[in-house]
């Protein structure tokens, strides 16, 4: 099983290695269904949006596409892929032409 090192913005340094394929499809959705631009969507949208862009193979009826979620946000947002609005509830939206 092919691994990829990921970051988590809240734990600056720490790093975890996870299933490279399961971390791809999920990167892919997440960008898929985040915004390219301010106020973005928030969190809770975007765990229901990516739903749709999964593999079955690896979510089967979303089995645990909610922590993967969680986990590739916070890799994305500590590599500036993705950005956070200082907003109540947060909001996610891309940056750049990610």
């Amino acid at each position: 099983m092919t691994k990829v090192v990921v970051q988590n913005i809240m734990s600056p340094g720490s790093v975890t290695n996870l299933d490279a394929g399961k971390y791809e499809a999920m990167k892919q959705a997440v960008l898929k269904v985040l915004p390219a631009a301010a106020p973005g969507i928030t969190v809770a949208e975007m765990q229901r949006g990516v739903l749709a862009h999964l593999p079955d193979s690896l979510f089967p009826d979303g089995a645990k596409a909610g922590w993967w979620g969680k986990a590739v946000q916070l890799d994305l947002e500590a590599k500036g892929v993705i950005a956070r609005e200082k907003t109540k509830p947060l909001r996610l939206h891309r940056v750049g032409a990610s």
